[in-house]
Parts: C-alpha cells; structure tokens; sequence
C-alpha cells in the first residue's frame, strides 16, 4: 500500500468511526434512561413453515409475500420447505428478519394490480445471496451487502441457496430527501465503505429492538433517517438520476394539492394535471405505482372518513360523512372503506379510537397475513 493509499484508508476508517459514533450516540438517546415497569416494550410477530407437509409449507410462505412478491419453489423437492420471519411494527418503517430456502421471485407492479404495495426495501443479506434482474441491469448481493429494490417497478431475481437476511421497508412519503436519495438508488448494491456502515447500522438496530418502547420509534426514525441520507450514494447504473429529483417535487406538489382540496367535488386527475402543468402521460406515470391518480384520491378520502367516523366529536351521520368525501352512494363507500380497513364504517365508529388507522391488531391476522396488513399500513 503507499502512502496515499495509507492516508486515503486512514481517512475513510475515521470517517465511517465518526459517523458509527454519531448513529450510536443516537440509538443511546433513544433506549437509555430508566425503563418504567408499565412501559410496554415493542411487540414482534413470528411465522414459521414449520408443522405442514411441502406444499403448504411453500403456499403459506408464498402467502405471506403475496403483497409484495410472486414467489415460486425452484426446488420442488420431497422434504421440508423451511421460511421463518420476524415482523417488527416500527410506525413509520417496518422491519423484518427473515430466513428462507432458494426460491424465484418477481414484483406485482402497479399496472396489473388494483392496490398495489409501493415501498423501497432496504435488505441486508447476512448469509447466503440474492440475484436480481431488471430491464436495465442485473445485481447480486451477499453477506453484508444492502441492496434496494422499488416493489412498484418490474423486477424478478432468485435466491440460489438457503439465505438469511434483514428488510427494512421505507414508505414513499417517509421524507423528501430520502425519497429522493432512494430514487436515485433503486435496483443497486451499497457496495462502499459507507454502505457497510448502513450494513452494521441495521445490524445495530435489530439487536436493540427488543430493549426499545414505542416512545423510542421518532427517534429511531430520525437516526434512520440520517443514516439513509448519510451512506446511501446514487447508482451510477441508475440512467433516472435526473428523473428522480424531479419526479419526487413533482409527487410531492401532487399529494399536497389533493390534500388541500381533498372534499372538494371538482378534485380529479384533470384537476391534478393542470395544477402541475403537466402532461396526462407523466401524471400516469407518476401515480401508477399507487394504483392510479384516482385510486390515489380515493384512499386520501377514505382516510379523511376514517379519521372523522372516530372523533368523538364528529356527530354526523356516516352516509353525510361519506357524501362529503365523494361517495354519493352508501353502499360503494362501505365496500370500499372494508376493503381498505378489514372493518365496515359502523363498526370503527362503534369502536372508536384514534383518529388514523395507523395500528393494526395484529394478533388478530392470520400469521401469513400480517406482513401484508404492515406493508399497506405504510402506504396510508
């Protein structure tokens, strides 16, 4: 090694130590001080293949993805298929820990589904290795590698042999840096220095969950935050570094418009289009991972429904409610509000509670179910 060399190495240890201290220092923030007996500690939801014959083994791990993912068993042989998963509810991300057999996979993009799950996932591979493949490039990840996949684009890949990993899922509106920042880095392998630093960060974050309380997750989301910002690069393969900037101010300019004007009779992709002046085949472009500029406003006033059928001092009836979001007939709403919530307008109103649907019982859900109601919690 010269001596250039020497003092670049030199520089880059100090700098990934400097920044590991900072992500310490934040993570010591968030679970130091007195732990109150009554402070309730995370909870965390495991599935397992174990106790059923291949076949169902494999339905019931394909099921478990079903909203993200089609799943296929490569193998197909006589024998067990082993998957296993641990779900962490962090709020505003979800986290995962989840071992599995070889296995295909590939996306369910927007344009073929009804209500599609759109997040980047951030996966850490910890033993064995993941292949992808997307219209533009090809990656492979493998033990401390982090790697970023869009689930609202096309993609397919295999896992060729039995692999451990960690995935964190990050919600398009988590924050407008990190979407631009993720944008920009999507379908790509964290292969620096920095990168690795990400790598132990996850790491760091899975092994103290345990030890946090729900008070802990703001905290936990900023220094997630800082960490995307601070170790993840754009692509040098990603052709869209231009595309993506624009695009996010672009969405962002959309979502606060239809947030504005969300009870508003005349509020339709139209409306949307001419207000951010442009063309009919960007906005598609723009919305299509959420189902469409229509499906999009939709779930907003759904939301809006939701949140007023359980403030105590909403007095209206349900279908007035539902009238000023839209929805001229009753029973359209009701089908549409249980298909986005699991519950009829009457029923949360009954029940009452907060103001979003942003916690899910979801000791309630089937185990191969709960990954799915996480993902589409997020996409509120």
């Amino acid at each position: 090694m010269t001596g250039e060399e020497a003092m670049m190495h030199a520089e880059l240890l100090e700098r990934r130590q400097s920044d590991q201290r900072a992500v310490t220092s934040r993570l010591t923030v968030v679970d130091s001080g007195p732990i109150a007996p009554q402070a309730q500690a995370l909870p965390s939801f495991d599935f397992s293949t174990g106790g059923r014959t291949r076949a169902e083994q494999f339905d019931g791990w394909r099921s478990s993805f079903g909203s993200m993912l089609e799943l296929t068993d490569n193998e197909q042989k006589a024998g067990d298929f082993s998957g296993r998963q641990t779900l962490w509810d962090l709020g505003s991300m979800v986290l995962a820990e989840i071992g599995t057999d070889s296995l295909g996979f590939s996306s369910l993009p927007g344009h073929i589904r009804r209500d599609p799950v759109d997040h980047w996932t951030m996966t850490l591979v910890k033993s064995g290795r993941i292949h992808t493949e997307t219209a533009r490039n090809t990656f492979g990840s493998g033990p401390g590698e982090v790697h970023i996949h869009s689930l609202g684009r096309v993609f397919g890949g295999v896992v060729p042999v039995k692999t451990e990993m960690l995935m964190l899922f990050v919600p398009r509106d988590f924050s407008v840096e990190t979407a631009v920042t993720l944008g920009q880095s999507e379908f790509s392998t964290l292969s620096t220095g920095m990168g690795r630093l990400f790598s132990d960060y996850l790491i760091d974050v899975s092994n103290r969950l345990p030890m946090l309380k729900p008070g802990d997750l703001p905290g936990l989301a900023a220094a997630t935050r800082a960490m995307i910002l601070a170790c993840v690069s754009p692509s040098r393969d990603n052709f869209e570094v231009a595309e993506g900037p624009i695009a996010t101010v672009f969405l962002e300019r959309a979502r606060q418009l239809v947030q504005c004007r969300l009870l508003d009779p005349k509020l339709d992709s139209e409306l949307v289009r001419r207000e951010l002046g442009i063309s009919r085949t960007r906005l598609y472009n723009l919305f299509e991972p959420f189902g469409g500029v229509m499906h999009y406003i939709q779930h907003r006033r759904l939301l809006s429904a939701y949140a007023a059928l359980t403030d105590p001092n909403e007095r209206r009836l349900i279908f007035q409610i539902a009238e000023e979001r839209g929805f001229s007939d009753g029973a359209e709403f009701s089908r549409a509000f249980k298909r986005a919530f699991g519950d009829s307008p009457s029923d949360i109103r009954k029940r009452g509670g907060g103001g979003t649907p942003n916690r899910v019982n979801l000791d309630d859900c089937p185990s191969e179910q709960r990954l799915g109601v996480l993902l589409r919690r997020l996409q509120g």
